[in-house]
């Protein structure tokens, strides 16, 4: 059964301004040359809920801190480990706690993109006047300039058929001092019921693949963190039972 037709083979939507290319490299076509979902049959046919054929790429901006008690000081838990928190929403659509994030608009870069959904969805930019709007864009110039890309690929999402598919570059931006990403307003928006810093721990849950993200996240920081402490566990420092 042919969706499409036999006049969809390009990589790049001229008219769309769209990049068809995928992460995960070259995806084959069927003989009616639609895109093939290069990790197998999903048993759904055509775009289905998402909105482009082949690959759909979002950007999942991560944004992370110790967490500080009032003087300032990092807190630990009871393994000795820093507390690290990350920013979460509460997806409207499904009730999920997640990482902020959303589709890359046609011609956009992902690293605006990453910018956007954050200011979007955890800052009620979408609420704000224009002018509002372009000053929280400039404040999160300086911070958003530099990330880590924790992964860049094909997501495992309900949302998945024969034909479409979710892609995603999820980038971690870090507040190792606590005097940067934190001193942001957190407010809910555009499609977040709810947004806060939330302490990772062991077996969290999050929508689709996103406690996979943290959980890289949480170990990349931990390892530098003793690293840079140069030892495995230290004094100085306050648990989060005290």
């Amino acid at each position: 059964m042919c969706f499409l037709g036999s006049n969809w083979g390009f990589r790049y939507d001229e008219l769309r301004k769209y990049l068809r290319t995928s992460h995960e490299g070259p995806y084959d076509t069927n003989e009616c040359n639609e895109p093939l979902n290069p990790h197998g049959r999903t048993g759904l046919g055509g775009s289905g809920l998402l909105g482009r054929w082949g690959p759909n790429h979002a950007a999942d901006p991560v944004i992370t801190k110790w967490r500080r008690d009032k003087d300032g000081n990092k807190m630990f838990d009871d393994k000795l480990d820093p507390i690290l928190e990350f920013v979460a929403i509460k997806r409207n659509d499904t009730g999920d706690w997640a990482i902020p994030g959303g589709m890359v608009d046609p011609g956009e870069d992902v690293s605006m993109t990453l910018k956007r959904e954050f200011g979007e969805e955890t800052m009620a930019a979408m609420e704000l006047s224009p002018d509002e709007r372009q000053a929280l864009m400039a404040s999160l110039d300086s911070v958003f300039h530099t990330g880590d890309v924790i992964y860049r690929g094909y997501v495992d999402d309900i949302r998945n058929t024969d034909h479409a598919w979710m892609e995603t570059t999820c980038v971690n931006y870090h507040d190792e001092e606590g005097n940067s990403l934190s001193k942001f307003k957190l407010t809910a928006g555009d499609d977040a019921g709810d947004v806060a810093w939330t302490p990772y721990h062991d077996g969290i849950k999050l929508y689709a693949t996103h406690a996979t993200f943290i959980e890289t996240i949480w170990k990349m920081r931990v390892a530098l963190h003793f690293h840079l402490e140069g030892k495995a566990s230290g004094g100085g420092h306050t648990t989060a039972c005290e």
